[in-house]
């Protein structure tokens, strides 16, 4: 059994919200800063990764 990569997903704004979707399977809504240095944050739920629009194809 293999496990999928996590999800990469570009975004907007600095400040988002994951809850994992799935509806109940997801996790609890938790507020995420993507740094201005980075460009990028991961959810500590699901490992999704959250890339700012302007670092696209940056990090």
């Amino acid at each position: 059994m293999t496990t999928q990569a996590p999800e990469t997903k570009i975004v907007e704004s600095f400040r988002i919200a994951c809850d994992g979707g799935d509806g109940a399977l997801g996790h609890p809504r938790v507020w995420l800063q993507i740094p201005l240095e980075t460009g990028f944050v991961e959810c500590p739920y699901c490992d999704a990764k959250y890339v700012q629009a302007g670092f696209e194809g940056k990090v």
